[in-house]
């Protein structure tokens, strides 16, 4: 077997890359907790959904001034 040798700058950059890419992959797995607690916090307050466009309308149909 062939032994290589790495320099500490380039396996401190490969460390980095892998500790951002753990840190990508544990918020995409974590997706599905923020998604659920999303839907139990609409819910319990429909008015979170709202989108500003729909609150915007929702005003100025009540003659609110919106900007």
């Amino acid at each position: 077997m062939t032994t290589i040798t790495i320099s500490e700058e380039l396996w401190s950059r490969v460390i980095e890359d892998v500790e951002r890419l753990v840190e990508d992959v544990s918020a995409l797995v974590d997706q599905d907790e923020i998604a659920r607690q999303r839907r139990l916090d609409l819910e319990e307050n429909p008015s979170l959904g709202k989108s500003e466009r729909e609150l915007d309308e929702y005003l100025r149909k009540r003659s609110v001034g919106v900007a």
